[in-house]
């Protein structure tokens, strides 16, 4: 650290144009309504009462977050492996920070706030997906939003179907779980596990 309390490294970046400062906004305008709209997936950071973060993804038809009005969004929670990491985070941390995504389009969307854990039918909404209800609501009070630029998605080309990984890159998932748990018996293929993944969509 400098003197003056500053770090070296920070110091050394040019500060952010006016555009950048002022992009940020309060509430969600009809420009980040047609985002979260059309978005399918996002991933969602949370902190537990310690400060230690955690980010987890959630993912659904585009628009599976719903947007209830520019200061209110609620994400449903579908069936997942009932670890319950960012919702126990969130019961005793209620800020977060959400990132959608839309597949093809560049930018990214910021959004920050609080959320609250309610019962799956504590809104007169339907969030029936997949042929299920969630099994329970997330309601997101929004305090800042802004779009990303496009530069990291660029960099990564994330979206070029020429950049795609051939699955067969890494080793089979459950060949991989299997390491992790320190197995001795191995675990269905990945065919297998999908199909019952499909089952709980």
């Amino acid at each position: 650290m400098h003197d003056d309390g500053t770090d070296p490294v920070l110091a050394g970046y040019r500060p952010p144009s006016q555009l950048v400062l002022d992009k940020e906004i309060d509430h969600l305008d009809v420009h980040c309504r047609a985002f979260i709209g059309l978005s399918p997936f996002l991933t969602m950071s949370t902190a537990d009462a310690d400060g230690w973060p955690e980010v987890s993804p959630r993912g659904g038809d585009p628009g599976f977050v719903r947007v209830l009005d520019e200061h209110r969004l609620v994400l449903p929670d579908r069936q997942g492996n009932n670890r319950l990491d960012s919702l126990r985070r969130i019961a005793a941390n209620p800020r977060l920070a959400l990132l959608f995504f839309v597949p093809g389009v560049e930018e990214t969307l910021k959004v920050f706030g609080t959320g609250e854990l309610a019962p799956a039918d504590a809104l007169d909404v339907d969030l029936t997906e997949f042929g299920r209800p969630p099994r329970s609501l997330l309601v997101v009070t929004v305090q800042r939003a802004y779009l990303q630029c496009a530069k990291a998605v660029m960099r990564s080309g994330l979206w070029d179907p020429a950049a795609r990984v051939d699955r067969g890159a890494l080793p089979p998932f459950g060949v991989m779980i299997r390491d992790h748990c320190k197995l001795e018996t191995p675990l269905p293929d990945d065919a297998t596990i999908r199909a019952e993944l499909a089952l709980e969509l």
